[in-house]
């Protein structure tokens, strides 16, 4: 009885390896000309031009809509009211990451973290305005919030708990938790725990531990998830928008305000410039302070 062998024939892939195509003269230079072209033509193009537009009008160069930013009652009030609700989401953002971002470090159950990172991340998959709409639903007179407080006896008419600072807090906070908490993790998860065992090893209390060991170490994650929090907190326009009132308006509102309303685009693009170079002095001042600190840096 014979056995007959099989053998496959390897067929030739009609495409070309991709080390061949990148071997190809000039054609490493041309796949990153693409990219390149679109950053220049959507970013810095359009940053040019609420340059040109903050800084120029139909007299030629002045600064008169620069002046305008930093000495009109109006505009003063909206820098005020970005900067510290940007400052109090940016904390209460901290406050409620940390403890989440230090239980997926310490968790040993990967079921267990697999599920409380989905929880934190799910709120990524959902539209922003659709997140928005929902506190909306849930901080009313009559929402959920109030209605329990009231049935527990806690208070006997709702709490204005809507287009306010406290809607504006409450909603951005929620959403920007989870660009806290992977800045925080990232950093924790890199944190030799045989430090804190051997500061506990050495006579120090968990507590002390924690204080003394593990806290410094995460300050680069505190740092640099604070920075994103603030600086995406400052832009924000949504969620200010349907939680906040006219009071509680914010820079990205008024500069909506001058284009669609009062059509006044150069003083649009002034507030414009304005916040551009605020976000840009934070990047330089979380860096400077980076390279100061060993801690910030990474240094054990």
């Amino acid at each position: 009885m014979t056995t007959k062998l099989k053998t496959e024939v390897p067929v030739p892939s009609l495409a070309p390896p991709l080390h061949r195509l990148v071997g190809i003269p000039g054609l490493k230079w041309l796949l990153l000309l693409i990219p390149l072209a679109y950053t220049v033509l959507f970013l810095y193009y359009s940053m040019i031009s609420v340059l040109k537009l903050s800084v120029y009008d139909e007299n030629g160069f002045t600064l008169e809509y620069i002046r305008q930013v930093f000495t009109e009652p109006l505009y003063l009030k909206v820098l005020g009211v970005t900067l510290k609700t940007a400052c109090i989401v940016t904390v209460a953002t901290l406050l409620i990451s940390y403890p989440i971002a230090y239980l997926l470090v310490v968790m040993e159950s990967q079921r267990w973290k697999k599920v409380v990172m989905s929880l934190v991340m799910i709120t990524l998959w959902i539209s922003l305005l659709v997140r928005t709409f929902t506190w909306t639903v849930i901080l009313q007179d009559q929402g959920v919030i109030n209605k329990m407080l009231i049935s527990l006896g806690l208070i006997s008419e709702p709490i204005k708990l809507l287009y306010n600072t406290t809607g504006v807090v409450v909603g951005m906070t929620h959403i920007l938790i989870p660009y806290m908490v992977l800045s925080l993790y990232a950093v924790m998860e890199g944190i030799d725990r045989r430090l804190v065992q051997a500061a506990q090893g050495m006579g120090a209390r968990p507590w002390q531990a924690f204080i003394q060991v593990f806290f410094p170490l995460s300050l680069p994650g505190v740092l640099s998830g604070s920075l994103i929090v603030f600086v995406l907190g400052l832009g924000y326009f949504i969620t200010p928008a349907l939680l906040g009132g006219q009071g509680n308006m914010m820079i990205s509102k008024l500069i909506q305000e001058n284009i669609q309303t009062t059509l006044n685009w150069s003083m649009a693009s002034a507030i414009s410039l304005v916040l551009l170079l605020a976000t840009f002095l934070l990047l330089g001042l979380a860096a400077w302070v980076s390279r100061m600190s060993p801690l910030l840096k990474g240094e054990k």
